[in-house]
């Protein structure tokens, strides 16, 4: 079996053969060895460019992806119809939507770091103190009803959901006005 018969499935013999036949070419040529480092060399820049540019036109598309994802997040995080709260353990607000920000009857920055207790009427905080409690302690999803109030004035019938995070032990509340059913 002559060399040119040989089988190039072997990745290894068939780079020594291409080396092989390179060099004598690179020697019929008379090439010198400073032309063809700057060509080569020319070459994996080129190819490189060519591999940050795609990897610049992923990332543009990544972000494109994150800008439409933090949208939707704000339209249904801040625009919901209901009132979601994030608590510590305890009861300060540590995040809160607009809606939740007007059952408070209060500006949405004004009422981060407010502790939700302040919120509730004197004869809904044993109910929600308990809940609370059991939120944290159980570390499931507990409810109740209140009533919504500061300074002797009443403000809504509310129902509340709430869930403990993992990690950061945060507890996530959703608060629905159920001032209209509760009047029925």
């Amino acid at each position: 079996m002559s060399n040119e018969e040989q089988d190039f499935t072997d990745a290894q013999l068939l780079r020594m053969k291409a080396e092989e036949k390179l060099k004598e070419k690179q020697t019929k040529n008379n090439t010198p060895d400073t032309e063809i480092d700057v060509k080569r060399l020319l070459h994996e820049l080129q190819v490189h460019q060519v591999e940050l540019e795609m990897q610049n036109e992923e990332l543009s598309k990544t972000y494109q992806i994150a800008e439409e994802a933090l949208k939707k997040y704000t339209m249904l995080y801040d625009l919901a119809p209901m009132g979601y709260f994030t608590l510590d353990g305890e009861g300060i607000i540590r995040e809160l939507n607009f809606t939740g920000a007007e059952m408070l009857g209060d500006r949405r920055f004004s009422l981060v770091n407010s502790n939700f207790k302040l919120f509730v009427s004197n004869d809904s905080l044993p109910v929600f103190n308990n809940f609370l409690n059991n939120v944290f302690l159980n570390n499931s999803k507990e409810s109740c009803e209140v009533m919504l109030g500061y300074n002797q004035n009443s403000l809504c019938y509310v129902y509340i959901e709430g869930v403990v995070t993992g990690d950061d032990r945060k507890c996530l509340l959703s608060v629905v006005d159920i001032t209209g059913f509760k009047k029925l």
